[in-house]
């Protein structure tokens, strides 16, 4: 009896280190190998959706490997983690994955490269070249005919997400998308494209929890980051933006219901030569969005259009406006430690709504010159409070804590 139990341990105990090791193994999966070619004109989108497959039907940890050279992409690649058995996969990129120069090739079709319903995926290195030039040309001559175009990288439903040192060269249409998402970290990105570049956000958060951005260059022609309806818990730090729109919580208020933007924090920033600092803007119409909790803090300004600014009106165009009244309620913003130079007298505007005043909002220490002289502040259905020096001199309907 003793034997037939001692031989069933040592079954069980094979059965589990055979278990350990499958799922400590590391497979490997160069897109040379499977058929891509860098620095040609071929397609490489097969070799990399195959490199992609493979490394998701194996258990353990996998790499892809994408080596040196250019490798073109000439249809959109979704990379879909449903199923997937390995249990983390890098992306490792020492080479330029490349969109068409031609922009009809893609026209609307969404995505460049996207990952979808992934886990523990990490995107490391290289560039991406979105080759927007030419369609933002077509844009900006007023031809009706442009496609859209299409966004650069983008995770979708997906989780504990890694994104380090890569560049985002040119983007047709947004570089970066964070949608749907959970524990997501984005460190040391550079995103660049021209300051003229049509709706070319740099990175855009919508409906996802628990996003890091560090350390990270962004000039492009649209918003440095974006922060959309849904988003909570979101922490940017130690960004650098110009040319641009600066960092945006909005447009909110397209639709009538809205999922609320909660606990965001922006630190220890710079804008330089940016259309707007930290802004917050939300259409003229009803909704029953929200944003509270959002603190604003150690930013510096380097001839800032709009350096501090809320947006209830926000209609870009200035064409078929809604001309109703904002239903987004905004609450509990802090700004702190914000100083440099506004590009216009006015270097803090506070445009609320008139149905839900701006509640809660805080300034704290700052200091905003306009060509070197005073700066003034506009405030409209605003409520708050003032601690230490802060000029420009509020205008704040002042609350008392």
């Amino acid at each position: 009896m003793k034997n037939i139990i001692a031989i069933t341990i040592l079954i069980i105990l094979n059965l589990t280190i055979v278990s350990a090791s499958n799922d400590d193994r590391n497979n490997y999966y160069d897109i040379v190998t499977l058929g891509a070619k860098p620095n040609s004109k071929s397609d490489s989108s097969k070799a990399l959706k195959m490199a992609w497959d493979m490394a998701c039907d194996s258990p353990g940890q996998s790499t892809i490997n994408i080596p040196e050279g250019r490798f073109n992409i000439r249809k959109p690649l979704k990379l879909d983690g449903k199923g997937c058995l390995s249990s983390r996969i890098d992306v490792i990129i020492n080479g330029t994955i490349v969109a068409p120069s031609d922009f009809h090739v893609l026209q609307d079709s969404g995505t460049l490269v996207l990952f979808h319903d992934v886990d523990g995926v990490t995107v490391t290195g290289g560039l991406f070249d979105g080759r927007g030039a030419k369609l933002w040309a077509c844009k900006r001559s007023g031809n009706d005919d442009c496609p859209r175009g299409v966004t650069t990288l983008a995770f979708r439903n997906s989780r504990n997400i890694e994104i380090n040192g890569i560049t985002s060269l040119d983007s047709q249409l947004y570089h970066i998308v964070i949608s749907g998402s959970q524990n997501v970290r984005v460190q040391g990105v550079t995103i660049s494209a021209s300051g003229q570049s049509p709706n070319t956000d740099g990175i855009h958060v919508q409906s996802s929890t628990d996003v890091t951005i560090l350390s990270s260059d962004i000039a492009t022609g649209d918003d440095c980051i974006s922060i959309g309806q849904g988003t909570r818990n979101l922490w940017i730090q130690d960004i650098t933006c110009g040319p641009g729109h600066g960092i945006s919580i909005g447009s909110l208020g397209k639709d009538l219901h809205e999922s609320r933007v909660q606990n965001v924090t922006v630190i220890t920033s710079t804008f330089t030569n940016t259309e707007n600092g930290v802004r917050i803007k939300s259409w003229g119409r009803p909704s029953d969005g929200s944003v509270s909790n959002v603190l604003f803090q150690h930013l510096t300004m380097e001839n800032v259009r709009n350096p501090i600014i809320i947006d209830q009106k926000y209609c870009p165009s200035h064409k078929d406006c809604p001309g109703d009244v904002s239903g987004i309620r905004v609450s509990d913003v802090t700004y702190e430690d914000i100083h440099g130079s506004s590009a216009t007298p006015i270097a803090v505007k506070f445009d609320c709504s008139s149905k839900h005043y701006c509640s809660g909002i805080k300034l704290h220490d700052i200091h905003l010159t306009h060509k070197n002289k005073r700066a003034s502040a506009f405030c409209s259905n605003c409520e708050g409070s003032t601690y230490g020096v802060v000029q420009p001199k509020s205008c704040l309907i002042e609350v008392n804590n």
